[in-house]
């Protein structure tokens, strides 16, 4: 049985739609690999989006590796490992596999860092593969007392983490918390101390910061145009108007391409109503109670949902739209998919 079920619609829209804007090699700056043995019994955090865990239990190398094959045929991708950052992962294994992965397949990785990690630990399990590149951090670690809607950037990326990553030079990407996404005050605040801290690590702001609706954007992108060296990785966010806002403001040396597989993977497509986001999904992919129990999910009807692509096609274009209105050329889109990736990661 395929991996994927590519209908003609969908390898219309890669050769007509994709295939003409995309470089011929590109870098995927975040994947998710993981076997479902590495996951130990346990709840997700209150507050965890439940739409992403009814895509795959696991994400294999292998199963990455073709999930490339079958969306992209006619393209070479690179894909920057890391393990599914969740509360209930073996971290130690996770991060384990994602190095002989690496190592095999000549990609990059990141470390799936715990803020409760002493330095001296998080040090000598980094530079024990050359294959990692720096940290992957996510909110899901942040202490357990602390409500999700309160969670701030230093709760799961402590200051001695940034420290070690500034004095080694490392990428450091980091998927932000709060309802209000990037614009709350106290994520941009953050988000620019620790441009202004920690200069030589290299931040990666993951998703656009999740503004995935235009109202998520607030004043963010005001308050950090000045700054210099922070990456804005638009994985898994769909909106045009928001890829447009980000590239205006900091240019396509700044901007790079992730798909977040093997989520954006699925067929989606997204829609926003009052600042609120919600995946449009065909009938039937997934079960009716699994769509009634999630807000941000939504069942469409045949033969409406023949229509509905690949989601990771879907924000790919979103990408092209945007680079369309701002006239941006091919020597633009190749540092958004290949050449600010390569130097970010080291890939030659």
């Amino acid at each position: 049985m395929a991996l994927l079920d590519v209908k003609p619609y969908d390898k219309w829209y890669y050769e007509t739609v994709l295939k003409p804007f995309l470089p011929q090699k590109f870098i995927d700056c975040h994947a998710h690999v993981w076997l479902n043995a590495f996951h130990n019994e346990g709840s997700m955090r209150e507050g965890s989006q439940l739409w992403p865990r009814m895509v795959a239990s696991e994400n294999s190398v292998e199963d990455l590796n073709e999930t490339n094959r079958l969306l992209f045929p006619d393209n070479q991708v690179i894909s920057t490992l890391y393990s599914d950052a969740i509360v209930t992962i073996d971290r130690e294994k996770s991060n384990e596999y994602v190095a002989q992965k690496a190592k095999e397949n000549g990609f990059p990785a990141l470390y799936l860092s715990h803020p409760g990690q002493s330095v001296e630990e998080l040090e000598r399990k980094v530079l024990a593969h050359p294959e990692f590149k720096g940290l992957k951090v996510y909110l899901q670690f942040a202490p357990a007392y602390i409500p999700a809607d309160e969670i701030r950037i230093y709760d799961f990326l402590p200051h001695e983490h940034l420290a070690l990553a500034n004095k080694h030079k490392w990428v450091v990407q980091l998927h932000i918390a709060r309802p209000k996404r990037l614009a709350d005050p106290v994520n941009y605040y953050q988000l620019l101390e620790i441009e202004q801290q920690y200069p030589d690590l290299q931040l990666l702001v993951a998703h656009l910061g999740r503004a995935y609706a235009n109202e998520d954007l607030g004043d963010a992108l005001d308050f950090l145009k000045h700054t210099e060296k922070m990456v804005w990785d638009f994985t898994a966010n769909t909106n045009d108007y928001v890829m447009e806002k980000v590239l205006e403001y900091f240019g396509s040396e700044r901007f790079i391409y992730g798909t977040d597989f093997p989520i954006f993977r699925m067929k989606a497509r997204r829609t926003v109503e009052n600042g609120f986001y919600i995946n449009e999904v065909p009938e039937g992919e997934f079960p009716k109670s699994a769509i009634a129990s999630d807000s941000h999910m939504r069942e469409i009807p045949f033969p409406e949902a023949e229509k509905i692509t690949f989601f990771i096609y879907e924000q790919i274009n979103a990408c092209r739209m945007a680079c369309e209105r701002l006239g941006l050329g091919k020597q633009d889109v190749e540092k958004i998919f290949w050449s600010n990736s390569a130097r970010i990661f080291d890939v030659k």
